[in-house]
């Protein structure tokens, strides 16, 4: 570790640097541990330009913690809907619920008490304590790390729980007394702004005069990349089946993947299977009814953490039956103007969106 004339030298240029350079974000405008909180928990993996306007709608919804506590389900995954990770915002609500419950709707100032929320790992619970409430905890996410790693010649990208430890020991050290949240959003800002992964701007960077993998010219190389494996690629058939000018649509489990939002009928092709036999075999397992293709509505691609889908989608018709629907919550027969009331993955909104626009 540095020195403590180095360290101090340190903490004074970034924290200097973040009062004139930080961006101007909403959720930096409060110290409101809630409002916090939703911030950090949608930051997770998400684009700063895409969170600003889910978080000013979630805070207009649900302005306080016990607003959340009482809101059904279905109404925060909708105002979800698009930023992708659902468990995020079942999560929020549920730990909500323990807030309002367990602490009298005030968000725990507690290291111990804070990390028990669902919901709530070391990084959300250092960025709320240190922002919210001026706690000394260290909040590191990526481009902390990244920072991190490369001011002292890390060779820990915190893949591994020895490797975060480490990593997380050492920015303790470098927080200020005062200021812990302004040094731990520095960090990420820095990261976020200048020390990008590929071509830092080292030259208007603040820790320049400290960075050892700047003065070595080896700074690109830290930290070690993070093994990946490679993203498959998934065809996917689904169906907009329509009866009597509505379309059938189905809530998926709560407890599986993307649990509690609502889908079209449908599923994976199998090895050699065309997408409409696909979607014939998988409306009849999954339905316990025979449909007819009208036609191909439209073609989606779309990206998951470890998967590309081609989704197929196609309008059908029901000719006769009862729909026995046995691989989800609850189904409706739903008008077109009113699918915009049900929360829906990502890839569906984009057949919604077809469909309200389309004259069925």
């Amino acid at each position: 570790m540095a020195s403590r004339k180095t360290v101090i030298s340190i903490r004074r240029s970034l924290v200097g640097w973040y009062h004139k350079q930080k961006r101007d974000l909403p959720w930096r405008k409060t110290r409101d541990p809630y409002f916090i909180w939703v911030s950090e928990i949608m930051l997770q993996q998400t684009q700063v330009k895409k969170v600003i306007p889910y978080y000013l709608k979630w805070i207009a919804a649900f302005p306080t913690v016990s607003k959340l506590a009482l809101s059904p389900e279905s109404r925060v995954l909708k105002l979800w809907e698009g930023l992708g990770y659902y468990s995020r915002a079942r999560n929020l609500r549920r730990a909500a619920s323990i807030v309002e419950s367990d602490y009298g709707g005030r968000v725990p100032d507690s290291y111990d008490e804070i990390m028990k929320l669902p919901g709530i790992g070391h990084y959300s619970a250092g960025a709320v304590l240190s922002i919210a409430f001026k706690k000394k905890v260290a909040a590191l996410d990526g481009n902390a790390i990244r920072v991190l790693s490369r001011l002292f010649k890390l060779a820990e990208n915190g893949a591994s729980g020895k490797s975060l430890n480490r990593l997380r020991h050492i920015a303790e050290e470098l927080l200020p007394d005062d200021c812990p949240g302004d040094f731990n959003q520095a960090l990420m800002e820095l990261g976020a702004e200048v020390c990008s992964p590929k071509k830092p701007a080292c030259p208007v960077c603040p820790v320049r005069p400290w960075c050892m993998g700047e003065k070595l010219g080896q700074q690109e190389n830290y930290p070690p990349v993070k093994k990946r494996p490679p993203s498959k690629k998934i065809e996917v058939s689904a169906a907009v089946i329509l009866r009597n000018g509505k379309v059938y649509i189905q809530q998926r489990p709560v407890d599986g993947l993307m649990g509690g939002l609502w889908e079209f009928p449908g599923g994976k092709k199998e090895k050699n299977e065309s997408s409409e036999n696909c979607l014939l075999r998988e409306i009849r397992e999954e339905l316990g009814v025979a449909v007819v293709i009208r036609k191909k509505l439209m073609t989606i691609k779309h990206s998951y953490t470890q998967f590309r889908v081609t989704l197929h989608v196609y309008y059908c018709r029901l000719p006769r039956g009862h729909i026995r629907a046995t691989s989800c919550d609850q189904w409706k027969w739903v008008c077109p103007e009113d699918l915009g009331g049900f929360p829906f993955p990502a890839a569906n909104v984009k057949i919604v969106d077809r469909l309200i626009k389309s004259d069925l």
